[in-house]
């Protein structure tokens, strides 16, 4: 038996892939059915696997950025097969893909994880700007700026505030004003919060998607004092002018910045676009219950993570519980020839710093309602608490990097991998 997954350079290189295939590894090793080393191959020619969840803390001066990297050899273990090639096409009528330097690799199953990607280069003038240590502009969504994110906030006396989050599709639709709220607070904190004015501008139509958590945001930011301005889309830059150009349902708006922290729009990878496992938006097109293909003809072929269709939001909270439902309907598709009765539900979550010492956890699956799993005993996840800061400041790094990247975190279960009534 052979199972291929493929995880190609992406900001987030291979959470969804490395989890899934310790899953599955450890699934058939569960059943009496182990695999021989090497049965599991990983398709990915990145050095270095990310945490970019912790990008937000390295903005928020609260990590160094070097601590949210490791090699990726490194993390797969040796029973999983490495293969350091990125894929350029996919064959799925034949079995087989073939990488970047022309080797085909034929498969039995498919799971495909290639993430997303951030595309900086869509906005005129962002990247000049994200290297001049003297712009003022930064972003918590690369490796190589998360830290200048940082130094801005810290160095920043007065002036204008601005922080974007562009319309559609992004990776942790939260991320945007986690960083803002963070600021916001430093500022309050260090004296500053009299000589620094900051808004909110976001290409979607709301402050956040679930009402409830849009709610509560959008009386924190009257109470606080933050603009916002909806609908407002980030399309350039001006570094030397410190100007940056939203289009807007009316024409374009020009706005000059002090700080400008830059959301950028993001995705499907460049290989992904046209390739015959994808839909007309360049996603691999899965069952939103099953993660399975949803082409019949396609039935050994899977997806899971911010590459998928699934229509819930891109984070690693949702691969937590994607992960367990495709190891369990591959494998019984592998030993019975039929799915199980495994199926997910939309399950996300957006852990929402709004200051130091404070966190929102937003939790909700599929129709953006909410499914919390520590209110009972917590409180109410949509009023921050310093019992949920600690949980993603501290818990769920070590949680990440000791359990779920070696298959052994299962989300809403923890630590128990799910029955599905068997």
């Amino acid at each position: 038996m052979f199972l291929d997954f493929f995880l190609p350079r992406s900001a987030h290189s291979g959470s969804a892939g490395l989890t899934v295939a310790n899953q599955l590894y450890n699934r058939f090793k569960s059943a009496g059915k182990a695999l021989n080393p090497g049965d599991i191959a990983i398709l990915d020619a990145a050095e270095y696997h990310y945490f970019q969840p912790a990008w937000t803390l390295v903005g928020a001066g609260l990590k160094q950025k070097e601590d949210t990297r490791r090699k990726l050899d490194s993390l797969i273990p040796s029973h999983l097969a490495h293969i350091p090639e990125n894929v350029k096409t996919f064959e799925p009528k034949t079995n087989s893909l073939t990488t970047a330097s022309g080797r085909k690799i034929g498969y039995e199953s498919l799971v495909v994880a290639t993430g997303l990607q951030t595309n900086w280069s869509s906005i005129p003038g962002l990247e000049k700007a994200l290297a001049d240590p003297k712009s003022g502009v930064s972003s918590i969504y690369s490796y190589n700026t998360a830290d200048k994110v940082w130094r801005d906030i810290d160095a920043l006396r007065s002036g204008k505030a601005i922080f974007t989050q562009p319309a559609g599709v992004i990776k942790c639709a939260g991320a945007p004003q986690k960083i803002m709220w963070m600021a916001w607070d430093r500022f309050r904190r260090t004296g500053r919060g009299d000589m620094v004015s900051i808004d909110f501008y976001t290409g979607m139509p709301a402050i956040f998607s679930v009402k409830k958590y849009a709610d509560a945001l959008e009386e924190l930011r009257i109470q606080r004092g933050v603009g916002i301005a909806l609908k407002h889309n980030l399309v350039s830059v001006d570094p030397e002018a410190h100007k940056a150009t939203f289009t807007t349902a009316d024409g374009t708006v020009d706005v000059d910045y002090t700080l400008l922290h830059v959301s950028p729009p993001m995705g499907p990878l460049d290989v992904m676009k046209g390739q015959p496992i994808v839909d007309e938006g360049g996603w691999a097109s899965v069952d939103k219950a099953t993660l399975r293909h949803t082409n019949p003809e396609y039935g050994n072929v899977w997806a899971i993570g911010d590459c998928s269709s699934l229509p819930t939001s891109k984070t690693a909270a949702a691969v937590t519980s994607q992960a367990p439902v495709l190891t369990e309907n591959l494998f019984s598709v592998v030993d019975t020839g039929k799915l199980s009765s495994a199926t997910y539900d939309g399950y996300t979550s957006c852990p929402l710093l709004t200051g130091y010492g404070q966190l929102m956890l937003a939790e909700f699956k599929y129709g953006l309602e909410p499914k919390e799993s520590f209110s009972s005993f917590l409180g109410d996840q949509a009023i921050p608490r310093a019992a949920y800061y600690y949980l993603k400041k501290d818990f769920f790094p070590w949680t990440y990097w000791n359990f779920m990247l070696k298959g052994n975190w299962f989300g809403a279960s923890g630590f128990i991998r799910p029955t599905y009534g068997q």
